[in-house]
């Protein structure tokens, strides 16, 4: 837990440091950027933070200190901030990747129109409504019915909802309610499946009018597709089978309780696949970015001296005296 901690908060700093502290990266999709980092920084800076206190307090302690939470309904724990705020950053996370992935697809369907269609004041106003809409979905179960309650699962290591009084709160709203979490997912997931499968193909139509056109003309050009149309659809592939593998578990353990069953290791598994997502989406849409690797070096380490100096004249005097100053800048680097 503690190295989750460290990573997720790390790594997300980073990336909010680059996305916002740099013109270049002031985009629509730097700004999508930023709020998926925002929202996971989130996760590893509260949610994760008290699971790893409550397993210390408990192994410390040498009992189980669950009971603690067993409040009443208008009761203050920290379960009723810190389970919102995980279910939250959750949606905020999904709904993040379905833009990303809208963002991506008129990129490469529609790319004379995405300055029209893409602006930076419609992709502020869509986080804002993103981030309200998913809040107020982690909390309607709270709000709109009151057989649904947030404790800390010993299970999971998390602050899950749960049904007040057992077997016959699942005959109340309360299964109504609860649903909205893995329909929300689900569909969610279904979009980024099909604008996914559609920019694919695009780009590979595209990658095979470009093999037609370029063979007949010159014998030397490599019927290979771009590095640009390589990178994106490796990027859809990943992303794909990132949102599946990490939002897929935990949508089917919800769905698994609500009808009853208990499935104690797997809701581990399950959140803790979840809560990795949150270092994997700084992997996929940072780390491997080259501007983003470069962009973080200069951060932290200043603009590095370019390898290449242009030296004034081009006669063999002044030739040599340009070696012998590169010779000296590199003695004085070693040194």
């Amino acid at each position: 837990m503690i190295a989750f901690i460290v990573a997720i908060i790390l790594g997300n700093v980073v990336s909010l440091l680059v996305f916002l502290g740099s013109k270049r990266f002031r985009t629509p999709q730097g700004y999508l950027k930023a709020s998926l980092a925002l929202a996971d920084l989130a996760v590893g800076a509260l949610v994760v933070p008290y699971s790893a206190y409550r397993e210390i307090a408990t192994l410390l302690q040498e009992k189980d200190c669950n009971e603690a939470l067993s409040t009443a309904v208008w009761g203050f724990h920290p379960c009723h901030v810190i389970g919102p705020v995980f279910a939250g950053c959750t949606f905020v996370s999904i709904t993040t990747i379905f833009l990303l992935c809208i963002e991506r697809s008129i990129t490469v369907l529609k790319p004379l129109h995405k300055n029209i269609f893409v602006t930076k004041k419609r992709t502020v106003a869509l986080i804002a409504f993103s981030w309200f809409l998913c809040f107020f979905l982690a909390v309607v179960p709270l709000l709109f019915s009151q057989d649904i309650l947030l404790h800390y699962s010993p299970c999971s290591k998390m602050c899950n909802y749960v049904f007040s009084t057992g077997e016959s709160a699942r005959t109340s709203t309360g299964w109504d309610v609860i649903l909205l979490f893995p329909t929300f997912d689900f569909s969610l997931l279904g979009g980024t499946f099909v604008i996914n499968l559609i920019t694919f193909a695009a780009i590979r139509q595209f990658s095979k009018a470009r093999k037609q056109l370029a063979q007949p003309k010159v014998q030397g050009i490599s019927n290979r597709p771009s590095f640009s149309d390589i990178k994106a659809a490796k990027t859809i592939a990943i992303l794909t089978v990132s949102f599946s593998a990490c939002f897929g578990p935990i949508a089917v353990f919800v769905v698994g309780s609500v009808l009853g069953y208990q499935w104690c290791e797997f809701s581990f598994y399950a959140f803790w696949i979840l809560t990795s997502n949150s270092c994997w989406n700084v992997i996929i849409y940072s780390a491997r970015d080259r501007k983003f690797r470069r962009r973080t070096r200069e951060l932290f380490f200043g603009k590095v001296l370019k390898r290449k100096r242009r030296c004034p004249g081009s006669n063999a005097g002044t030739a040599g005296h340009c070696g012998a100053l590169l010779n000296e800048i590199l003695h004085h680097e070693c040194a």
